[in-house]
């Protein structure tokens, strides 16, 4: 009976024992498992950044369609500028003229009128010089041909100011179709290179650069043309506001002068009478 209340007492002492290490051993077996798995992430270096694209290395990569689209850059700047600077008020129709050639027609000082037109640069300044010079040219003119000189020259002012702004809507849509074009020739060169094995064994990659090369062209064609017809979209509703006001303002000279010319035949008219009445009386 003692021997076995010893042994129970011993197998007790065992258990109890055992139970105690393998709470203790299994945590360790588990713990280390999750720094070992997260360290790694932890500890991955980030991806270094893409080198910056010079503007050479964009000519480079856009072929030699890019030398057209950089021509087209600098003359629609230029373009844009003299549009800004010539297509004004003052520089179609100004008051300051309007009243001094008013008061010269009243007065019928045609050569003082033709001097001030001479030392301005404006489009009705023209027209009047044009109209003026022919009329002193051609004496015995009548009033409507030199109205048909003044319809003319107002024509060929007037076309003169659409052609400015026309130029530009000119660029605005022949930039992006170089721009495609040079994309479409970049592609063309890319896939004839995979169709030759130039990229065999990453040919997802080749035509990923082929691409990437190519819309260069594509993006400095929008990049000329989106401006250059914005500046078209804006002036060209002010060129047809000028050329409405630059009619108006010929109008007004030739009936000034009409109305001259009419008091001068009545001045000659009246002249005349008094010396036919004394011929008739001889």
């Amino acid at each position: 009976m003692r021997s076995l209340t010893f042994f129970f007492i011993a197998l007790c002492l065992l258990v109890g024992g055992a139970l105690p290490v393998s709470a203790q051993q299994t945590p360790p077996a588990a713990a280390p498992s999750t720094p070992a798995a997260t360290a790694p992430a932890m500890t991955r270096p980030a991806p270094p950044a893409p080198p910056p694209v010079t503007i050479q290395e964009v000519i480079k990569k856009m072929g030699f369609l890019a030398y057209p689209l950089i021509a087209l850059s600098f003359f629609a700047v230029a373009l844009i500028f003299f549009v800004v600077l010539t297509i004004k008020q003052n520089s179609v129709v100004s008051d300051a003229f309007m009243n001094s050639a008013d008061a010269l027609i009243r007065k019928q000082d045609y050569l003082g009128l033709l001097a001030v037109c001479n030392r301005s640069n404006e489009c009705v300044a023209h027209i009047t010089a044009k109209a003026l010079d022919f009329a002193t040219k051609n004496p015995t003119a009548s009033f409507d041909e030199v109205r048909e000189v003044t319809e003319a020259e107002g024509g060929r002012q007037a076309s003169m100011l659409l052609q400015r702004v026309s130029y530009l809507a000119d660029i605005g849509s022949m930039s992006p179709l170089l721009g495609l074009l040079g994309t479409v020739v970049g592609l063309i060169t890319s896939f004839n290179e995979i169709a030759t094995g130039g990229f065999a064994g990453s040919q997802t990659m080749g035509v990923a650069k082929g691409v990437y090369q190519a819309l260069f062209n594509t993006a400095a064609g929008l990049i000329i043309g989106i401006p250059s017809l914005m500046v078209y979209s804006v002036y060209r509703g002010k060129v047809q506001r000028l050329i409405s006001e630059l009619e108006a303002a010929s109008t007004h000279l030739m009936a000034l002068l009409a109305a001259q010319y009419k008091r001068a035949a009545r001045a000659a008219a009246s002249r005349n009478a008094p010396q036919g009445a004394s011929e008739h009386a001889h």
